[in-house]
């Protein structure tokens, strides 16, 4: 689910096809159902970066994994890596809950999930538009948002300085225990803040199905990994299970065939991989 380079633009567009109120939250460019908590400790900014240290891989973890039809092989540890691309944060809708090595996430530690560095393990990241940088150790899995490379926690997104505009253009650099990098490159650019949908309450309708499995614990995980990626359009997934014992990961309702049919070829774009309309 990732091409390099994700244009903030185009999930713009998706949003625009669907019409959007205005948010809810006046605070800025996250969704609104994951924003900051109530009690945002007010020396958020001073929380020190991760020490890098030395840490066995986490065996589960970093095994070959695939996810809406795309498969992501997990580098080996200590492997170098460079590459730019756009971080994104997750915040309070997933505080508390444990990330793909069993951790709990909290919000306010300097942690990341990526989709294929070494879990754990440690990464610098660089806020191209004002060169400021953070060192995060790597505990989940994630983004897999079409062309999104990282996603932070609040606080490290907070400490580069976009939280409010949702993404940012970053370098990411694997950092090893005692390893020196070279200074970050500063380059200005533009990104456009998502902004949320409007709610849809009705159970009835046309869904579109992003996934089928044969066990309940790996279609919640596709559930759970995609709420994050697609900010309050998460909100309308579920799981159903069959009388043939599949589980059907789903997204909807939308109100006609045509208006299924336009969000499906946008989340073609976004996921690379074209959901099934199905009718309830």
């Amino acid at each position: 689910m990732n091409t390099r380079m994700f244009s903030a633009l185009l999930l713009a567009l998706l949003i625009a096809s669907c019409g959007s109120p205005a948010p809810k939250s006046t605070r800025g460019g996250f969704y609104q159902d994951d924003g900051p908590s109530d009690s945002v400790p007010a020396d958020l900014g001073a929380i020190p970066d991760a020490v890098p240290r030395a840490e066995p891989p986490h065996r589960a973890a970093n095994r070959p994994y695939s996810v809406l039809g795309r498969d992501y092989v997990p580098l080996k540890p200590n492997t170098p890596y460079r590459v730019t691309g756009v971080a994104s944060w997750y915040g309070k809708k997933f505080h508390g809950q444990k990330t793909s090595i069993g951790e709990t996430y909290d919000m306010y530690a300097m942690t990341a999930a990526h989709p294929t560095l070494s879990i754990p393990s440690y990464a610098r990241v660089t806020n191209q538009a004002n060169g400021k940088s953070v060192i995060v150790r790597v505990n989940d899995r994630g983004p897999f948002l079409h062309g999104r490379l990282i996603d932070l926690s609040y606080a490290a997104a907070y400490k580069l300085g976009y939280v409010n505009a949702g993404s940012a253009q970053v370098v990411v650099e694997s950092i090893l225990p005692g390893s020196t990098l070279p200074p970050p490159v500063t380059v200005t650019v533009e990104s456009v803040a998502p902004q949320p949908l409007p709610e849809i309450s009705d159970t009835q309708g046309i869904y579109l199905q992003l996934g089928a499995f044969g066990n309940a614990d790996n279609a919640d995980n596709l559930q759970r990994r995609l709420a994050r990626e697609l900010g309050s359009l998460g909100d309308r997934l579920v799981v159903r299970s069959g009388s043939d014992g599949v589980y059907r990961v789903q997204i909807g309702p939308w109100a006609s065939h045509a208006e299924a049919q336009r969000i499906a070829d946008q989340l073609a774009e976004l996921l690379d991989a074209r959901p099934i309309i199905v009718h309830r």
